[in-house]
């Protein structure tokens, strides 16, 4: 859970670095958030998506800074974000760079994140 707090205080910082552990689990704690507003809406509601929508508002610019800073741990540029309009393998291709471990030492973003805790 504070990987996810991490995130959101962090909203507008879209350099430096964000190590893979970090993104992933502010994927899956934004994911079960999600699902768990979906099935509340459907259940009281009889609604589908207007606060899981506003969620989704409220977390997109989050979202996007903590990509952009995993794909600065890998070397690469934030615009890199952008393959995912490639049809087909571009989800892919993305899927595979953000699971790639970070550039070991200092890149041309900064310091490692897990260098620099330590």
């Amino acid at each position: 859970m504070n990987y996810y707090l991490t995130v959101l205080r962090q909203w507008k910082e879209f350099d430096g670095r964000s190590e893979r552990k970090e993104y992933w689990i502010f994927l899956l704690i934004n994911f079960a958030i999600t699902m768990a507003l979906t099935i509340v809406e459907q259940s009281i509601f009889n609604e589908n998506g207007f606060i899981s929508s506003l969620y989704g508002l409220f977390v997109l610019i989050p979202g996007i800074a903590v990509a952009i800073r995993r794909l600065h741990d890998i070397g690469k540029s934030g615009w890199m974000q952008l393959v995912m309009f490639i049809p087909l393998i571009g989800w892919i291709w993305f899927l595979v760079l953000m699971a790639k471990e970070g550039d070991p030492g200092r890149n041309q973003y900064g310091e490692s994140p897990r260098e620099s805790r330590f």
